[in-house]
């Protein structure tokens, strides 16, 4: 069993409550998170099934705190979380069998892609405009791609779930942000299902960082509810720059 010092526990206590906070208005939590497990001693696949346990709590928060504000009909998500959570289990179990060097290689590209459509797009608000593809459709093709991968690999799931309900579900940024929680909840916790029957997680950290990530979601999904797009819009362009950085350095 992996052992830190005080000072890394308590890193990644306060790693957790920054991506709480993010990751409930944007998505991009784990580029905050993954790193710091992995600067604790974790290894790849502990850090990505730990980031799992403490990352289900965050959106499991956010969801029912958009929910409260009625922000999303929880009832209507379900076929598409149930959905969710059944590929983010797959996307975990082909962890170790299926090569994803040439997904890393795309990442970054559709990343940046996301923070140019965000930054440059006008005309992104809160307000809601004509869908391109039905409900129906939304949750036969797009939530089975999104939630494989968050299984899979993880980090930019939110940001990917976001850009689908802005783009081809016509939401306004603000709901798009609150139907994104339920299903990425959904995806990281079928992911987690799989971590765990391995024995995969670091169970005590994982608890302790998803007690930070309640505080941070709960914070960051009001001040989203406060004030929207305003804030949405610029957190997600630099979440999604960050991380497509990220992945570019770790590939040098």
């Amino acid at each position: 069993m992996l052992e830190v010092t005080a000072d890394l526990a308590a890193m990644l206590v306060a790693a957790a409550f920054a991506a709480g906070v993010v990751d409930s208005i944007a998505g991009g939590g784990g580029l905050i998170t993954l790193p710091a497990l992995l600067l604790a001693g974790a290894s790849p696949v502990q850090a990505l099934s730990t980031n799992k346990v403490q990352g289900s709590f965050g959106a499991a928060t956010a969801a029912i705190s958009y929910a409260r504000a009625g922000h999303v009909q929880v009832r209507h998500q379900l076929g598409a979380a149930a959905l969710a959570l059944c590929v983010g289990g797959l996307g975990a179990l082909g962890v170790s069998l299926i090569p994803t060097q040439g997904l890393r290689y795309a990442l970054p590209v559709i990343l940046i892609g996301i923070a140019l459509f965000f930054a440059l797009k006008p005309g992104l608000t809160d307000d809601d405009r004509l869908a391109r593809i039905t409900p129906t459709a939304f949750t036969a093709f797009v939530v089975p791609l999104i939630g494989f991968y968050d299984g899979l690999i993880g980090p930019g799931a939110g940001a990917f779930y976001m850009i689908g309900f802005v783009l081809l579900a016509g939401h306004g940024v603000l709901r798009a942000t609150a139907h994104t929680k339920f299903l990425n909840f959904a995806s990281n916790l079928g992911g987690l299902c799989i971590f765990a029957a391995q024995g995969a997680p670091w169970w005590g950290m994982g608890l302790a960082m998803g007690a930070a990530q309640i505080a941070g979601a709960r914070i960051g999904s009001r001040l989203a509810m406060r004030i929207g797009a305003k804030v949405i819009k610029p957190l997600l362009v630099i979440s999604a720059s960050a991380l497509a950085l990220r992945l570019v350095w770790q590939m040098l």
